[in-house]
C-alpha cells in the first residue's frame, strides 16, 4: 500500500557544528570510516586558522552524524497498466471497465509517468515534470482535488501542489507527495477502529483534507512511505516521523494506552507528526498495512506494528503480539543479507536482498507467501523457490497477495486473486508465483509494481518516451491503426496556452458536451505543481471535426491559418510563433485486446485576454491568443 523505496539521496557526513547547514561533501554509504562507536573520535573539524597556528578540534559524537539529500524523481519514463477491481474508477480505464483480470494500459496517463502507487481504492501517479495525478474513490479526499461525479473521479486529474514532486505514496484513504523543496504534502484521511480520524487536527477533532496540506516535521524531508492508515517520513538528518492510526503500534512512539483517540492527548498525539526514538538514524523506510520498517545507519532492520503472524520478522516471545516501539528484526539479521526493499501486507511481508532474491514471512493462507501448498505459517524468512534463479527488481504486497518484477521483464504474482488483482487472466488464488497477462510489451520493460486494496498497477518503461523530441504528428493516424497491443501514437503538442480538458480541476468528463461558456471558464490558467505549462501526459490525441468549420465562422478574431482549417487538419497546425515544442509532453493512445471505442470530440475556440502568470516561480506574460480546448473523450473502454 504505497510502500516507498529508500531515499535515493546521497549520504553525507557532517560535524555537529555543520549538520544544520549540510555543507559537507557527499559520502558513499559504504565508506563510513568516520562512524565510530559511542564517545570515540569520529570527525576532525577545522574550527579556525590563525597566523600563528592551526587549531584542530576533535568532535566526540554520541551517534554518527548523517545527512541525506532530497532525492530526485525516477528518470525512466513509461506507461501504466492496471488490473483488478475498478468499481470506483481506481483502474483509470474508463466508466465501461469496472474489472479486468489482465493488465491493461491506462492510456489517459500517457507515456511520461515515472512512478505510480495503488492505494486502497485509488491510484496516484507522478510524471516526468513533477506533476501528480490521481483517480479512484474520493469519498474522503484521497484524490486531493475537487470532483463532482464518478466520471471525474475515474479520470486522471492533476493535484495542485506548490512545487514539483519527487516521491509519492498512497494509503487506504490518503495520499502524500514529497516535493523537490523537501516539503511533504498530504491529503485524504486516516481511519481507525472508530472510523475516519481525519488527516490533521482542527480544534479538538481530526478533519479530512480534500486538498493538499503541508505536513511540517520541522526539518527537510527526504523520503515518505504510506501504510494503510499511517504516514512515515524520513528527514535529512535520519529522523523518522510518524502520524496517523497507532492502534496496532504502527507509529512506534506511543504506548498501547496512548495510541487511541480516546487517550488524554487524543488526536493531537496521532495526527501531528512526531519523531520516533531510534538509537541510530534511519537510512530507509517502508510501511505496510499496520506496520513500519526502518533500516538504520548500522544496517539493522527495525520494525514496529502488528506482528500477530510474525510478519515483522520479530520472533520469540514478541511473536503474535503488537509491538509499540522500535525492535530489531532478528529474522532479518539471521539471514546476513543486505536488504534493499521490504513490502508488507496485512499479515505477511516480503523482503528483497541486494542479489535480487525474495524472501517471505508470516501468514500462509491463500498462498500469499509463494511457498506452495503448505499448512503452516513462515516463522522465519524463507526464500521463494520459484524465484531463486531469477533476479527481482521490484516487489509489492497487497492485503493477501504478492507481486514481483524480474530484471528479464517478467511479472509474476501469487496469493488471493478473487478480484482479478493478480493479473493472471483468472480470478483464482495462486500458491506459487504465476506469470501475469499483459499486452505485448515489445521493448517496454516493467520497472515497478504496486498493490492496492483490490487492484494492482504496473509501470513499464517506454523507450520512445525517453527522447527529447516526439515524432511528427503526421505519424499519428497510421500508428493508431496498428496492432491492438503495440500501437503507439506520439503527438507533439507545442502550444503553451493549450490546456486539455482533463487536466483541469472539476471538469473531467467522458463526454464532450461542454458549453462554450463553460469551456471559457475552464480554459483559465491554473498553477499545478508549480508548473502552468499546458502540455501534459494526460492529453489524448484528437483530430478536428466538421463542427470546427462552423465555429471558425463564428469567431471573428481567428487568424487566417485557423480560418482555413479543414476536417483533416491536426491541432498542431494552429500553433503560434511563441510555441515551445522543446518542453512538450507527448501523449499516446493504446488499443488493447479487442474492444476500443472512440468518440468524436467537439472543439471550442476561446479568446483569452493577456494574463500574467507564474511558471515554476518565474513571471511570464502570456500574449493574447486563441486557444483550442479539446474536451477529452474517454480513451479506453476495453472490458476484461
Amino acid at each position: 500500500m504505497g510502500i516507498m523505496p529508500a531515499a535515493r539521496g546521497v549520504k553525507r557526513a557532517a560535524s555537529k557544528s555543520s549538520t544544520a547547514t549540510a555543507s559537507t561533501a557527499a559520502k558513499n554509504k559504504k565508506k563510513r570510516g568516520v562512524e565510530m562507536g559511542f564517545g570515540k573520535p569520529c570527525l576532525v573539524n577545522i574550527v579556525s586558522q590563525t597566523r600563528a597556528s592551526l587549531i584542530i578540534t576533535i568532535v566526540h559524537c554520541i551517534c554518527p552524524a548523517i545527512q541525506w539529500e532530497i532525492p530526485s524523481a525516477p528518470k525512466k519514463r513509461g506507461r501504466v497498466l492496471a488490473c483488478g477491481q475498478g468499481d470506483v474508477g481506481q483502474l483509470g480505464l474508463g466508466e465501461d471497465v469496472v474489472e479486468t483480470s489482465k493488465f491493461k494500459y491506462v492510456t489517459a496517463l500517457g507515456d511520461k509517468i515515472v512512478d505510480v502507487y495503488a492505494g486502497g481504492m485509488h491510484t496516484i501517479a507522478l510524471d516526468s515534470s513533477g506533476k501528480v495525478w490521481t483517480f479512484g474513490c474520493n469519498d474522503e479526499g484521497a484524490l486531493g482535488r475537487a470532483t463532482s461525479g464518478e466520471s471525474e473521479e475515474g479520470t486522471p486529474g492533476a493535484v495542485r501542489l506548490p512545487a514539483p514532486a519527487v516521491c509519492i505514496a498512497a494509503g487506504d484513504s490518503h495520499s502524500a507527495a514529497l516535493l523537490n523543496t523537501g516539503d511533504v504534502y498530504a491529503w485524504g484521511a486516516f481511519r481507525d477502529s472508530h472510523g475516519s480520524m481525519g488527516l490533521v487536527v482542527r480544534g479538538r477533532e481530526g478533519k479530512s483534507c480534500r486538498e493538499p496540506v503541508h505536513v511540517d516535521i520541522g526539518e527537510t524531508a527526504v523520503a515518505i512511505a504510506s501504510g494503510g492508515d499511517h504516514l512515515v517520513i524520513l528527514s535529512a538528518s535520519g529522523g523518522v516521523y510518524t502520524m496517523g492510526c497507532g492502534e496496532q503500534g504502527q507509529l512506534g512512539r506511543l504506548s498501547q494506552r496512548s495510541a487511541s483517540r480516546d487517550a488524554r492527548q487524543g488526536f493531537s498525539a496521532l495526527l501531528v507528526p512526531s519523531k520516533v526514538t531510534l538509537k541510530a538514524g534511519g537510512a530507509r523506510i517502508w510501511a505496510g498495512y499496520h506496520a513500519t520498517f526502518v533500516l538504520d545507519n548500522n544496517d539493522k532492520m527495525l520494525a514496529w506494528g502488528l506482528n500477530n503472524y510474525g510478519q515483522l520478522g520479530i520472533t520469540g516471545e514478541k511473536r503474535k503480539t503488537a509491538i509499540f516501539s522500535p525492535t530489531e528484526c532478528d529474522a532479518f539479521t539471521s539471514q546476513q543479507c543486505t536488504w534493499v526493499r521490504v513490502a508488507c501486507g496485512q499479515h505477511h511481508s516480503l523482503a528483497l536482498d541486494s542479489a535480487g532474491q525474495v524472501y517471505a514471512i508470516g501468514r500462509c493462507e491463500y498462498g500469499r507467501l509463494g511457498l506452495g501448498d503448505r499448512a503452516g505459517d513462515a516463522e522465519v524468512l524463507e526464500p521463494i523457490p520459484a524465484l531463486q534463479n531469477k533476479k527481482v527488481i521490484s516487489i509489492a504486497a497487497g492485503t493477501s497477495n504478492s507481486f514481483a518484477v524480474t530484471d528479464s521483464g517478467s511479472v509474476v504474482s501469487w496469493g488471493m486473486g478473487s478480484e482479478g488483482q493478480l493479473g493472471t487472466g483468472a480470478c483464482n488464488d495462486a500458491a506459487e508465483p504465476t506469470a501475469a497477462v499483459t499486452p505485448a510489451l515489445a521493448e517496454r520493460t516493467p520497472l515497478h509494481i504496486s498493490a492496492g486494496g483490490q487492484h494492482t498497477v504496473l509501470l513499464v518503461e517506454d523507450p520512445t518516451s525517453q527522447k527529447e523530441a516526439s515524432p511528427p504528428p503526421e505519424s499519428e493516424t497510421s500508428e493508431q491503426k496498428g496492432d491492438s497491443q503495440s500501437a503507439e501514437s506520439e503527438e507533439e503538442e507545442p502550444k503553451p496556452a493549450k490546456r486539455p480538458k482533463n487536466e483541469q480541476e472539476g471538469e473531467i468528463s467522458s463526454t464532450s458536451s461542454a458549453q462554450p461558456s463553460e469551456v471559457a471558464e475552464e480554459a483559465k490558467l491554473q498553477k499545478v505543481n508549480g508548473d502552468e505549462k499546458k502540455e501534459t501526459p494526460m492529453e489524448v490525441d484528437e483530430t478536428d471535426t466538421p463542427q470546427q468549420k462552423e465555429e471558425d465562422a463564428e469567431t471573428e478574431t481567428k487568424s487566417a491559418d485557423e480560418q482555413t482549417d479543414t476536417e483533416q487538419t491536426e491541432p498542431e497546425n494552429t500553433q503560434t510563433e511563441d510555441s515551445k515544442p522543446e518542453t512538450t509532453d507527448t501523449s499516446s493512445q493504446e488499443t488493447t485486446d479487442s474492444d476500443t471505442k472512440s468518440q468524436e470530440p467537439e472543439k471550442t475556440d476561446v479568446e483569452m485576454s493577456e494574463e500574467r502568470t507564474e511558471v515554476n516561480g518565474t513571471p511570464e506574460v502570456v500574449e493574447p491568443k486563441t486557444v483550442d480546448v479539446i474536451p477529452t473523450a474517454n480513451p479506453l473502454t476495453t472490458t476484461a
